[in-house]
């Protein structure tokens, strides 16, 4: 799952960062609002925690311009005001819901889940192909009738294969969804995480799931 943070504040983006990433999600920021909607409108985000006030464009700027372009992103508001006539006006213009600073990481968590459970017009919760299961609610990966267990970041990747089945993904697309924009280019984890993808799919040469396309990335085919 991939998260935007819009916030100047950066001590709340130090705490939030790595405690969020903890729980297995992968975290993208921007420090003002220019850059936080730049980013809304370039990247595929799961979900955005937008500031209330920003530099160059206000919170409220931002959460409008991104409805006005038919992103339907859920968009979770953090503010130090906790008026009513404020959470209705970020309400009206788009938002899915509003936290008052201070808050606490469980709190904000659970809300983030809430919104991440919320149905989807065009997301689904499992994916299918052939025997092979992926749910998102439980974060479980069945092989037929047998459990098979993966790390946090192994269960992203094929997440987010299997999302994209049938597509060539590059090493960049790849790098981003799952380890962030800060990712090295470098590293060889991708590599890496895919043998230990194969091998606990069970992939064979009959039975291919992950194909590599020299010179240009990977692709889960059917």
């Amino acid at each position: 799952m991939n998260l935007l943070i819009v916030d100047d504040d950066k001590e709340i983006i130090d705490f939030l960062k790595p405690s969020l990433k903890a729980e297995g999600f992968v975290i993208d920021t921007a420090d003002n609002g220019d850059k936080g909607l730049y980013k809304a409108q370039i990247n595929k985000y799961d979900l955005i925690i937008l500031d209330n006030v920003l530099p160059q464009k206000t919170g409220l700027q931002v959460c409008s311009e991104i409805r006005n372009e038919g992103n339907n992103v859920p968009i979770l508001i953090l503010s130090a005001k906790s008026e009513t006539e404020t959470k209705a006006e970020f309400l009206n213009s788009g938002a899915d819901d509003y936290v008052v600073k201070p808050f606490s990481l469980t709190e904000l968590s659970a809300r983030i889940k809430a919104l991440l459970r919320r149905p989807k017009n065009i997301e689904h919760n499992i994916f299918q192909v052939n025997d092979l299961m992926l749910d998102t609610d439980s974060h479980t990966v069945m092989l037929g009738k047998k459990e098979v267990r993966l790390t946090m970041k192994e269960f992203s990747l094929l997440e987010y294969f299997m999302k994209n089945k049938n597509r060539v993904l590059s090493r960049g697309e790849i790098l981003e969804h799952v380890w962030g924009s800060d990712a090295d280019i470098f590293t060889n984890t991708i590599e890496t995480h895919v043998v230990n993808l194969r091998r606990k799919i069970g992939q064979t040469t009959k039975k291919e799931f992950i194909c590599t396309i020299p010179g240009m990335g990977y692709k889960f085919t059917l």
